[in-house]
């Protein structure tokens, strides 16, 4: 797959603006502060753009079983799509402040849903404003729409398959996108319980962008993917999926891995939505700290 079943670059996208063709989302979120995307998406925001919230909009509700941020009901996503104005063959694209490590969680929830014609913006918003592109502060007024799409259940690595298949001793080849000090249990700021889960590797999110939130070029990015055992490129029958499966604290910024696995040129990874925040729900469940054996930092263009 090319830069452009990805990404989408702020000048590119500016073109577009008056295309009815296309939708705008601003993802902007803050963990600590989950009202701050929406503060920043009121004071100024891509013309046209509609907001859609991480808890709100891109989640379910929590529930003592499952993680932070549990998939919604599609039949409820799909509602959410067609109150921002979004169809099947509507050209989506989708930010947040910098990286995409928020708008990535709706980047994959689109093609969890079918949709294809979905880009993350290259860089974020802070892109946008160092190109010195237009801003709006008006909250648009969309019509809504119904949005007919059918989840990928395929996509998708459940809780109990990640225990049933360590329990049988031959885990599946887990990919964690947390820092390295959280992967290690060194520290943990957000879930009660650190360290990881045995058996999985860690790639930092972070890895795949350069310092100003821009993305790796794929060469990069090929390098850094290159450090992944090679029977997670393994294309899965029966899809374009790849053995590997992306895992975080949440669900979220996992979907930011399965981007750069695919801008690597690789099989896109499943979804292990639950991930660690649902793993440690159950303390029975096993849990390691420390480098995972064989672990080696991403070579990213020599970060």
């Amino acid at each position: 797959m090319a830069y452009s079943d990805f990404l989408v670059n702020p000048r590119e996208l500016h073109r577009h603006l008056q295309d009815p063709g296309w939708r705008v989302v601003d993802c902007r979120f803050e963990l600590t502060e989950p009202d701050k995307g929406f503060e920043d998406y009121l004071a100024g925001h891509i013309p046209g753009a509609t907001y859609a919230h991480l808890d709100h909009d891109l989640a379910a509700p929590v529930t003592a079983d499952t993680g932070r941020h549990p998939l919604p009901e599609p039949e409820t996503f799909a509602s959410t799509l067609g109150r921002l104005g979004i169809e099947p063959a509507t050209h989506v694209a989708v930010y947040d402040q910098g990286g995409g490590a928020i708008a990535a969680r709706l980047w994959w929830m689109l093609r969890w849903m079918g949709h294809r014609s979905v880009r993350l913006l290259d860089g974020g918003f802070a892109a946008w404003q160092r190109e010195g592109l237009p801003q709006e502060s008006d909250v648009p007024s969309v019509e809504p729409v119904v949005y007919a799409g059918q989840a990928n259940r395929g996509m998708i690595v459940t809780t109990a398959e990640v225990a049933y298949a360590l329990a049988s001793g031959n885990p599946l080849p887990l990919i964690d996108a947390r820092d390295a000090a959280r992967f290690e249990g060194k520290q943990e700021p957000i879930d009660p319980v650190a360290g990881h889960i045995p058996g999985a590797r860690n790639f930092p999110f972070s890895q795949s962008l350069l310092p100003d939130g821009v993305w790796r070029p794929a060469a990069d990015l090929r390098a850094a993917w290159s450090g992944v055992p090679e029977e997670g490129a393994v294309q899965a029958q029966g899809g374009h999926r790849g053995a590997l499966t992306a895992m975080c604290g949440s669900g979220v910024t996992a979907c930011h891995l399965i981007v750069s696995a695919g801008l690597a040129g690789l099989p896109l990874p499943r979804l292990y939505v639950g991930s660690w925040s649902e793993w440690i729900r159950d303390p029975g469940r096993p849990v390691e700290t420390g480098p995972a054996p064989g672990d080696r930092a991403p070579d990213a263009g020599g970060r």
